[in-house]
Parts: C-alpha cells; sequence; structure tokens
C-alpha cells in the first residue's frame, strides 16, 4: 500500500548533467527544463546567487565579489557544493515542494560520462542526494543518447552513437543492450572554444572571452568546407594597446574538428568484423550540442567510408534517453 502512494506523490526524473547545459526529464511529461550549467556565486562566502540562464548572461561581466563558474568540468563534478546548489535549483524548479515532499523523494536517473571513475560516480549520487533526491540511478551517456535517438540498442546487432557535448566526447558501440566497445575523451565543445580563442590570441592580438568563442563556433564555425565562406565581426580587446578592437574573421579560420574524428576511427578498429558489417548499413549516428558543428557529419563520414546521420534532435538526445529509462527501467526497480 505504501508503496502505491510513494508511486503517486513522488516524481521520476532523468537529468542530463552536461558540463556545458543541463536537461531535466520529468516522467509523463517530457523535457521541462534547458539552462547552462552555470552557477553565480558570492565570492568568500559561497553564496549562490543566480543559477542557469540567469548567471550564464554573468560570464565575463561580473564585478569582483561575485563569480560565474560552471561547476561540471569534463563531464564530472569539479566543485560538489556548487553542482549540488544547481541541482537543487533545478529539482525545485521542476518539483515545487509539498508537504508531502520530506516523505516522497524524487527518483533520478542520471546520464554520466561512460569513462568515469567509480568515485567520481559516488560523487555525483551524493550531489544528487544532497540536493533532496531519493533514490538514483546511474546510465552512460553513450546509452542514453543512443536509446533516445531511437537506435535498436537491445538487437543483436551493432549500433553506433557519436554523443559530442561541451566537455566529452562519447564514442560507443552497442548489440544486445550493452556497450560493447567505448571511447571517453575531453575534446568537445569547450576545447573548439579553446582552440578560437588561442586562435585570435595568437593571430590578432585580440583577446575574447568564452561566450563570444561559443557564438563564433555557433556562427561561422565549420569542420569541413561548406562551399559558402561565411565572415563575422568580432570585438574583443586588443593585447598591445589595451582597447577594445573589431575585427573580421572567415569561417575557413575556424575549422578544426580536434580529436573527434580519430577518436571514431580508433573505436571502429577495435571493433569485430561482424559488428563492422552491421555498421556497414547502420553507419554512424551523431547527438550532443557540439555535433551540430556545421559539416562535421560530412567530414566524419569521408574519414571512415561510412553512412554518417545527425540526429533530429541533438541536444535533446541524452536527456530523451533518460526519460526513457525512467519509464522503462524504474517501475521493476532495476539500477542501470
Amino acid at each position: 500500500m505504501f508503496s502505491k502512494f510513494k508511486g503517486f506523490f513522488s516524481t521520476d526524473i532523468g537529468i542530463d548533467l552536461g558540463t556545458a547545459n543541463s536537461l531535466v526529464h520529468v516522467k509523463d511529461r517530457g523535457i521541462v527544463l534547458r539552462e547552462p550549467s552555470v552557477v553565480a556565486i558570492e565570492e568568500g562566502s559561497k553564496r549562490v546567487l543566480a543559477v542557469g540562464d540567469e548567471a550564464k548572461r554573468m560570464l565575463g561581466r561580473t564585478p569582483g565579489n561575485i563569480m560565474a563558474i560552471r561547476p561540471m568540468k569534463s563531464g564530472v563534478i569539479a566543485d560538489f557544493d556548487i553542482t549540488e546548489a544547481m541541482l537543487r535549483y533545478f529539482i525545485n524548479k521542476v518539483c515545487p515542494k509539498r508537504f508531502w515532499s520530506k516523505y516522497f523523494k524524487p527518483r533520478v536517473v542520471i546520464a554520466v560520462p561512460g569513462g568515469i571513475t567509480e568515485v567520481e560516480k559516488r560523487a555525483v549520487e551524493d550531489a544528487a542526494h544532497a540536493a533532496g533526491v531519493g533514490e538514483v540511478y546511474l546510465v552512460e551517456e553513450p546509452m542514453a543518447a543512443a536509446i533516445g535517438v531511437g537506435l535498436p540498442v537491445s538487437e543483436p546487432a551493432g549500433s553506433m552513437i557519436v554523443d559530442i557535448g561541451g566537455g566529452t566526447c562519447e564514442v560507443a558501440i552497442i548489440s544486445l543492450g550493452g556497450i560493447v566497445h567505448q571511447r571517453s575523451v575531453h575534446q568537445a565543445g569547450d576545447a573548439m572554444d579553446a582552440c578560437i580563442v588561442s586562435h585570435m590570441r595568437r593571430v590578432y592580438n585580440l583577446l575574447i572571452g568564452e561566450r563570444t568563442a561559443e557564438s563564433i563556433k555557433m556562427t561561422i564555425g565549420s569542420a569541413f568546407p561548406t562551399g559558402q565562406e561565411q565572415t563575422m565581426e568580432v570585438r574583443g580587446r586588443d593585447i598591445v594597446a589595451g582597447l577594445p578592437k573589431t575585427m573580421t574573421i572567415t569561417s575557413e579560420e575556424i575549422r578544426d574538428a580536434l580529436t573527434i574524428v580519430e577518436t571514431v576511427r580508433d573505436t571502429l578498429g577495435s571493433c569485430e568484423p561482424e559488428l563492422s558489417a552491421d555498421l556497414v548499413d547502420r553507419g554512424i549516428v551523431l547527438s550532443g550540442g557540439s555535433s551540430l558543428l556545421r559539416g562535421l557529419d560530412r567530414l566524419i563520414s569521408q574519414e571512415t567510408g561510412l553512412p554518417v546521420t545527425l540526429a533530429d534532435d541533438p541536444l535533446s538526445a541524452v536527456a530523451e534517453g533518460t526519460g526513457v529509462v525512467v519509464s522503462d527501467l524504474l517501475p521493476k526497480n532495476r539500477r542501470t
């Protein structure tokens, strides 16, 4: 009887706790929250002033006593207390507190990078418990992404997913409901932004912030020649003169797929012949926000000789996958 009341009053949640953005999926409601993984705190006291969209707008623009930070680095927790505060904010936003909340805490599925250690997994679980969650289940990001884009992960045939987020690039070949081969590298969207910052500093003596670098990447960045080169005005600070400066750059300058293609090829190189044969027909599916880099699908296809497809909604793939896990596995009380 108690379990029936618990199921009625509690909320089951899936969370894509990303380095750059966090998404929350609530059972029977779908994705209800998409916000940057950024927290603004008061220096010294670490008092949280803003979280998500409001905090991201503060990046690079805060006075000396306020810090806008990203508590997740390369998909893992870099600052436990701030991550806890961010999780608490997201959970309270989608599950407003009721008088029964202390008795019926939400159950949560959290997607984590495939390459993290047991200690790092424990840190995620502890942060979620400290934020007011009851049961915590972890699912590997490439598996969640594969489920989220609708790949037939339970079939006895190979499916390949490349999930490129802000902090990590996850490459996995999946068959019979499990990950057969996997690579996880810390070269993804944030590394692309860092390369752009370095390029502007080295070539133009122009200092720009991470938000400007991200805007350049999204506006004119590409991984493969598109046939229509674009230009963009970039504003920053001249390193020599110390004054504001505007430069015009071309999309040809901002072309770098980093180690993503190499990681895909390494994973394919360790694949069994039978699974390789499956991939010739099924190809590779790209997900994650950084997979939206123009021409990346064409570059990977050219380098591997396999068909490459971009997911219908790459940004939501992992969150949608956690939602499926919430709906299908939690009622059976199975840990993923």
